[in-house]
């Protein structure tokens, strides 16, 4: 194994809290030589795979046990040979994920792990689990920091160390007027309405003077910052497979569902069935929380009409899977994040004719193979842009979106801006980054990648055309889908 190679395989485990000893470090070489079929420029994600692979282990530890290692390639070698034996069913590997059943993981400092919690969980919440919810927000994203290169040491000597940063904490800023640190924490405001930065261990005020403009990405209140100068076989078997996501599909719309049966037309005339179309509410444009009887009668006559439309075609109904996610006008038990399903008793005619049906979470996920792709509909960007801390955006750009991701979580904001069920507030993050991320939302459409996750908006259903977003999970990437009116007349303005 060449240097630079052995430097890369340190770097990905050390990514994953561990370390390689020499007999750990001459079994990949080992396994790198056996797999002799790896290009070079994919060595690197092989050893991320293995990486990733050895951290699932219930007896995996921080100092990669050789037998642990060896015991998770020999089951990788198994799963290859079963799936080159047989043909891949992608029935079998598709699941929807609900955000209540998502079990509960927090980062423990003394470990230097994830550890499983073992606490009951609860709507109501406790104040412990409040404060605890942020905390781990702050842990997640403080331990990714640590293992990035400019911060953590490498294993084998080199001249790197002479140019590692260092975070410190607030309770070491006292004393030391006019140094540099570079400090990592929760921006919030104090009872004296002065912007802060705040950690575990307490808080400085910011000082925004000497900013002549806003700068790329979002800050907004709850938002975590590091602030300086402070005191495979499926691509190749499934390439035709698609899914299908919508948003803002508002059933009392005359439009909506002339425009949903062009969609099923198209597909059921060029044999281009989806595996599984997403809808994203919100399914009314109108929200009936406080309407009269007759508004909530003809909500659920919208949702049979949808159920009468889907059965009209026999081979999406029978091969499709249709995965409903409420949006902020729906009818649900609860209206905090994450947000239970639709009620039931608007969708039994759905349930009775749709045998594929999926009254998901908000947000929910569906995993596919490896992949795991996140939905989460909310008014994200206008929340967003109302609220940025350091300054007036006109909208957003790409490294707007890169700095949202990188909060790990789909909600980074106060509890005043966005309540969340800190019981549940694990529901919420992105960690560990996941494939695709849908953040279905009214703002315009867009579509970014950025470190190996794609982010995309599906945009308004019904807007000046009919339009969707196509997912390939083959290519890991989306592209827009849209049918034109025929009658200019409903256009909605």
């Amino acid at each position: 194994m060449s240097d630079e190679v052995q430097r890369m395989v340190i770097k990905i485990f050390r990514k994953y809290s561990n370390s390689l000893g020499p007999d750990a470090l001459e079994l990949v070489e080992q396994i790198l030589r056996r797999e002799n079929k790896i290009d070079e420029g994919d060595i690197s994600e092989a050893v991320e795979y293995l990486a990733r692979e050895y951290n699932k282990q219930d007896d995996a530890v921080m100092k990669v046990s050789v037998a642990v290692l060896r015991r998770v390639y020999d089951s990788l070698n198994e799963e290859r040979t079963e799936i080159e034996q047989e043909t891949i069913d992608p029935e079998s590997h598709l699941y929807v994920i609900d955000a209540f059943e998502m079990p509960r993981w927090h980062w423990s400092n003394e470990r230097g792990t994830f550890e499983k919690s073992t606490q009951p969980q609860s709507f109501a919440g406790s104040a412990d689990s409040r404060i605890f919810a942020f905390r781990d927000r702050l842990d997640i994203i403080r331990q990714s920091v640590l293992r990035n290169e400019h911060f953590a040491p490498s294993t084998v000597p080199s001249r790197d160390r002479e140019q590692l940063v260092t975070l410190r904490s607030t309770k070491q800023l006292l004393g030391r007027a006019g140094e540099r640190f570079l400090l990592l924490g929760m921006l919030a405001y104090n009872q004296q309405g002065q912007l802060t930065l705040e950690d575990s261990d307490g808080r400085v005020e910011l000082d925004f003077s000497r900013m002549d403009s806003p700068g790329e990405g979002f800050f907004t209140e709850g938002s975590i910052a590091l602030t300086p100068e402070m005191v495979d076989k499926v691509q190749e078997d499934l390439d035709d497979l698609q899914f299908f996501f919508l948003s803002d599909v508002w059933l009392d719309h005359p439009q909506t569902l002339s425009g949903l049966e062009k969609m099923f037309e198209n597909c059921v005339e060029n044999d281009f069935i989806p595996k599984v179309i997403v809808l994203c509410g919100s399914f009314t444009s109108q929200s009936i929380s406080h309407g009269n009887q007759q508004d909530v009668i003809r909500y659920q006559e919208n949702f049979d009409a949808l159920a009468d439309l889907i059965s009209r075609y026999p081979q999406i109904t029978r091969q499709t899977h249709f995965v409903f996610i409420p949006g902020p006008l729906d009818v649900t038990v609860n209206s905090i994040l994450p947000r239970k399903p639709i009620l039931s008793s608007f969708i039994s005619r759905l349930r009775a004719k749709v045998p594929k049906v999926h009254f998901a979470t908000n947000p929910c996920r569906i995993k596919f193979f490896h992949q795991e792709i996140v939905i989460f509909r909310d008014d994200l960007m206008s929340r967003l842009l109302r609220n940025d801390v350091v300054g007036v955006k006109a909208g957003a750009t790409s490294e707007d979106l890169k700095r949202y991701a990188n909060q790990a979580h789909l909600s980074p904001f106060t509890l005043d801006i966005q309540p969340t069920l800190s019981d549940f507030d694990h529901a919420m993050r992105l960690y560990p980054t996941p494939t695709v991320l849908v953040l279905a939302d009214k703002y315009d459409k867009y579509k970014i990648t950025y470190t190996g996750c794609h982010v995309f908006n599906p945009g308004s259903f019904v807007g000046r055309s009919f339009t969707w977003s196509m997912y390939k999970p083959a290519a890991a990437n989306s592209e827009e889908c849209v049918i034109e009116f025929e009658d200019e007349e409903n256009v909605p303005r």
